[in-house]
C-alpha cells in the first residue's frame, strides 16, 4: 500500500470546486471523496527528484456548503489517519453570488509571516514562544471559529536558519563543514523542511480544512534575497548558490505556488503540464526556475484570487525585482501593468475590499522609512562615489530592501492605490497585508488631496503588518522599532531624506495601533461594506480537559477600517 507522506493540504475553493494538495510514498491514484455527496476527485500523482505528488480537483461542490472529506491512495483510505483525534477535515464552499463573502455572511482572512517550525540551532534570540498558528489549530479543535482563508505571506520555511533535526539529516548527505554549511543545499533537503513545518499534527489538521494563499519571502531562499545587484553577483560567484536558488524555486513551486492558482489556471500552465506528462518532471521544472532566476520576466508568482466582491492580489517582491541601481525596482514594469489591471479590472464598483498581500510592507516607520530612502539613493551615487561601499555594506547589513529602497516602486504603487481610493464608486477598504518585521502594527496614509468626483467618499486605506507567527526579535530591534515611529524618530528620517537629496513624498502616514511583539495572527472580518480586524497572541500553554497542555490566543487589540464608527487609534 502507498502511504500518504505529507498533507492533504486544501488550497483553493470557489464556489463548487476546490484543490488538495498532497505528497505520497509512491506512485498512485489519489482520490478525494465527499461525505453524503456526489462531489469528489481523482488524479494521478507525478515525480519530482524522486518525491510524488498530486494535486486533486475536486468538483460538484454545492456553493455555500460544508463538505466532510476523506482521501485514498489506490482505494485505500489515508486520511483521516487511524484513530484520529481531530475534526473531520471539510471543504467550505463560498456562498452563491447573492450571498458573497461581502453580503449576508461574514468573510474571515486570517493571516501572518515568518514561522519557524522549530527553534534553529545556535539562535540566540529570546525564547520564541507558543506557535501561533499551532493555537489557532488548538483553538478550532477545541470549538472555536475557524477562518474562511489563511493567508501565509511569506517565510513558511527558514533554509538558511536549520534546526538541530534538519541539520542532522543534511549531515547524513553531505560534510556540512563546507559550503552551505548547515543551510539547506538542493531540493531534497528543502523537503525536510516542509516536512518538519507541516507534518505538526494540530497544524497538518488546521492546512487540510482551511484554504490557505500562500507567497515567498527571502528566508524561503536566503535570508536578504535579491537585496541588490551586488549582492546577486556575490551569490552568483559561488560554486553552491545554483543549485541553493534551483531547489528554492522548484520546491517554492510544488509545495505552495501550485496550490495557490485555480483549476482553470492549473489547466493552462505549461510547466504544469510538462511535468505530470513527464516520466519524472524535474528536467523541465529545473529548466523553468532557471529561466526565472535569470530573468525575472520569465515567471509570475503573483496571482488573484476574488472571494465574491472581496478581491485578494498577492505580490511577488522578492523574484520579480529589477536589480541594476539605475532601473531598480521592486517588480518591473510588466508586472506593476498586470497590477493595474487586476485593480482596475471590472470597473468602478466592481468590489466592496480590495486586498493587496505583500511579504514586505509598504509603509514602515518614518524613520526606517527614510533610512532605505537615504540608502537607496547613496548607493545610487546621490552623494558621490565615496558613499558607494559603506552604503552598499549597509544596505546588506541592515536589510534596508523594503519598498522603501525601491522609490518608483513605492511611488507607483502609492499612485495605484489612490487612484481606487478616490474613484467614484472606490470600495469600502484598501488594506495593505504585510509581514516579514518581526512585529504588528497598523498605519493610516493621509492623502490629504484625495477627493472623490461627483462628492463621494474615498475608500479608507490600511496597512495592517502581521509578523510573525512563531520566531523572535532582538531587544535591539524592539526598541529601534518603536524610536522609528516617535517624534524623533520622524525627524531623523525626514532629516535623512534631506540629506540624500531626495525630494520628500507629498503625504505621511500615522500608525493606528502598534507596535506589538511576540507570536501572532490577525484576522481581518469583511461583511457587506463593513471591514473589521482583530490580532491575536499566542498564549503560553494552559491544560486541556483531559490535563493535556495546549496554546491559546488572547486578544491584543482590534479595530475597524469601514463601515459606522470610528478606526481605531493606538498612538501610544
Amino acid at each position: 500500500m502507498t502511504g500518504l507522506r505529507l498533507g492533504p493540504l486544501l488550497r483553493y475553493v470557489d464556489q463548487d470546486t476546490a484543490t488538495v494538495w498532497l505528497e505520497t510514498e509512491g506512485p498512485c491514484e489519489a482520490e478525494v471523496h465527499c461525505e453524503g455527496s456526489t462531489a469528489g476527485g481523482a488524479a494521478r500523482t507525478w515525480q519530482v527528484a524522486g518525491h510524488h505528488y498530486a494535486l486533486v480537483t475536486v468538483v460538484g461542490l454545492e456553493p455555500g456548503s460544508q463538505t466532510p472529506y476523506r482521501v485514498t491512495l489506490d482505494g485505500e483510505q489515508v486520511w483521516p489517519l487511524a484513530d484520529s483525534a481531530y475534526p473531520t477535515s471539510t471543504i467550505r464552499t463560498l456562498p452563491p453570488p447573492e450571498a458573497s463573502p461581502s453580503g449576508t455572511e461574514p468573510f474571515r482572512i486570517a493571516f501572518g509571516s515568518c514561522r519557524w517550525a522549530a527553534r534553529p540551532a545556535g539562535s540566540r534570540h529570546d525564547p520564541v514562544g507558543p506557535d501561533a498558528l499551532d493555537a489557532l489549530a488548538q483553538q478550532a479543535i477545541a470549538g472555536g471559529p475557524l477562518p474562511d482563508v489563511l493567508l501565509l505571506l511569506g517565510d513558511q520555511v527558514y533554509a538558511d536558519e536549520t534546526s538541530e533535526r534538519v541539520r542532522a539529516k543534511l549531515a547524513e548527505r553531505r560534510d556540512v563543514a563546507k559550503p552551505p554549511w548547515d543551510q539547506v543545499a538542493d531540493y531534497e533537503e528543502y523537503t525536510e523542511l516542509y516536512y518538519e513545518s507541516w507534518l505538526d499534527p494540530e497544524v497538518r489538521w488546521l492546512l487540510s480544512t482551511v484554504p490557505s494563499c500562500m507567497i515567498f519571502d527571502d528566508h524561503d531562499v536566503i535570508d536578504d534575497w535579491n537585496t541588490s545587484e551586488a549582492w546577486q553577483r556575490e551569490m552568483r560567484a559561488t560554486d553552491w548558490w545554483r543549485e541553493r536558488i534551483l531547489g528554492g524555486l522548484t520546491s517554492y513551486w510544488v509545495y505552495q505556488h501550485l496550490g495557490n492558482l485555480s483549476p482553470a489556471e492549473l489547466a493552462e500552465n505549461p510547466v504544469f503540464a510538462a511535468v505530470r506528462h513527464a516520466e519524472d518532471g524535474t528536467p523541465a521544472l529545473r529548466a523553468f526556475a532557471e529561466r526565472a532566476d535569470a530573468d525575472p520576466a520569465a515567471a509570475r508568482w503573483s496571482y488573484r484570487r476574488d472571494f465574491g466582491r472581496i478581491r485578494l492580489l498577492m505580490v511577488d517582491t522578492r523574484a520579480g525585482r529589477v536589480l541594476p541601481e539605475a532601473e531598480r525596482r521592486m517588480v518591473d514594469d510588466e508586472e506593476m501593468d498586470w497590477l493595474h489591471e487586476q485593480v482596475l479590472d471590472g470597473g468602478p464598483g466592481a468590489v466592496d475590499h480590495l486586498l493587496l498581500g505583500s511579504s514586505l510592507p509598504w509603509l514602515l516607520p518614518p524613520a526606517v522609512h527614510g533610512l532605505e530612502t537615504w540608502n537607496t539613493a547613496l548607493c545610487s551615487g546621490a552623494r558621490g562615489a565615496r558613499w558607494l561601499g559603506f552604503s552598499e555594506k549597509l544596505r546588506q547589513r541592515a536589510d534596508l530592501e523594503h519598498w522603501a529602497a525601491f522609490p518608483r516602486s513605492f511611488q507607483a504603487l502609492t499612485e495605484l492605490i489612490q487612484r481606487v481610493a478616490a474613484d467614484q464608486e472606490a470600495p469600502a477598504s484598501v488594506s495593505v497585508l504585510s509581514g516579514d518585521v518581526h512585529h504588528a502594527y497598523v498605519t493610516q496614509p493621509q492623502f490629504d488631496d484625495l477627493k472623490v468626483s461627483g462628492g463621494g467618499r474615498p475608500a479608507r486605506v490600511t496597512q495592517l503588518t502581521c509578523s510573525p507567527i512563531h520566531n523572535s526579535i532582538p531587544a535591539a530591534m524592539r526598541t529601534g522599532f518603536r524610536f522609528g515611529w516617535s517624534r524623533i524618530g520622524r525627524g531623523l528620517g525626514r532629516a535623512l531624506i534631506r540629506h540624500a537629496r531626495v525630494e520628500e513624498l507629498p503625504f505621511r502616514w500615522r500608525r493606528t495601533g502598534g507596535p506589538w511583539f511576540g507570536n501572532m495572527l490577525m484576522t481581518l472580518t469583511m461583511h457587506g461594506r463593513e471591514a473589521t480586524y482583530v490580532l491575536d497572541r499566542a498564549s503560553a500553554a494552559t491544560s486541556a480537559p483531559d490535563g493535556t497542555p495546549r496554546s491559546g490566543l488572547e486578544r491584543v487589540f482590534s479595530g475597524r477600517l469601514s463601515g459606522t464608527g470610528p478606526a481605531a487609534r493606538n498612538d501610544g
